[in-house]
């Protein structure tokens, strides 16, 4: 257990939940990954879930930390050398330190964020995420599944927030691992890629198995069955969702690997974090 259960409190009136259409029995991603990171913004069945998966892979506290600094890494690095100043962030999650607007407007204070979830916990945050921490910039929220990426473009608050005639950072971090192959995730993203203006990027981190040793992935495609909810995919199969883009060095490599002079902070081994990350130039 990450955390003792006697001494711990639930977010809030659980029927308030459940009436804002919450299932609180049931694990969600968001949430879970907000046990992980130590928030409060979970239930029992996010943190029995949680554990669960960390009884697998015990460093899956380091891993999550690991890709919030690898999504810190890449946005400063877009801001600061590439001049994107407007952001896509879908699969944005429940709030946390560093989030992509408060990265990006501590550089360029005019940046514009649209940020993109489907839990409704995100979406009761999401006055957070809609306060840009600089007058000048903006952000937006939409309640919208990433499966659904025509509604995602057609909606008023993307439309309102962001110029799609100018270049767009299209954030897709830790989240494709959540859409299976039946529902389409390479075409999906080719879908919202297309609507994005030459010079835009897309930037992805993705969980696989590849990294970790033997007796280790058997452990954790064991709880990926019991758990369900996500598909860890190769480095040929995460390759593949940037075919056609140029991508920028160091290419596809494990995150803790991405550009880490950027971040002085010692990293893991990669065995230890287990994702893959990349970001590429839309021609």
């Amino acid at each position: 257990m990450i955390e003792d259960e006697a001494t711990r409190e639930e977010p809030e009136d659980t029927s308030v939940w459940s009436r804002r259409g919450i299932d609180i029995n049931v694990a969600h991603p968001a949430r879970r990954y907000d046990y992980w990171l130590g928030g409060k913004d979970n239930f029992a069945a996010d943190r029995a879930s949680g554990d669960a998966v960390a009884e697998a892979f015990p460093t899956i506290r380091t891993a999550v930390v690991e890709n919030r600094r690898f999504l810190r890494r890449t946005v400063a690095h877009l801001v600061a050398e590439a001049g994107i100043d407007q952001f896509l962030d879908i699969g944005t999650g429940i709030p946390a330190a560093d989030n992509t607007h408060e990265v990006a407007q501590q550089i360029d204070p005019g940046a514009r964020i649209v940020y993109v979830d489907n839990d409704p916990i995100v979406l009761a945050h999401a006055r957070a995420l809609l306060t840009s921490t600089r007058p000048e910039g903006a952000t937006a929220y939409i309640d919208a599944d990433l499966r659904e990426p025509g509604k995602i473009l057609g909606d008023r608050a993307l439309v309102d927030t962001l110029d799609l005639s100018r270049p767009v950072a299209l954030m897709l971090i830790a989240v494709l691992h959540f859409v299976f192959d039946e529902d389409g995730p390479y075409e999906t993203v080719r879908q919202l890629v297309d609507a994005l203006a030459p010079g835009s990027y897309l930037v992805m981190s993705h969980t696989t198995n590849d990294l970790l040793p033997p007796d280790v992935r058997a452990r954790v495609e064991s709880v990926t069955v019991s758990q369900g909810g996500y598909r860890p995919r190769s480095r040929e199969e995460f390759t593949r969702f940037f075919d056609g883009l140029d991508l920028v060095a160091p290419g596809i490599v494990p995150i803790g690997d991405w550009r880490p002079d950027d971040d002085p902070a010692a990293r893991p081994p990669a065995s230890a974090v287990s994702m893959f990350g990349a970001m590429a130039r839309i021609p």
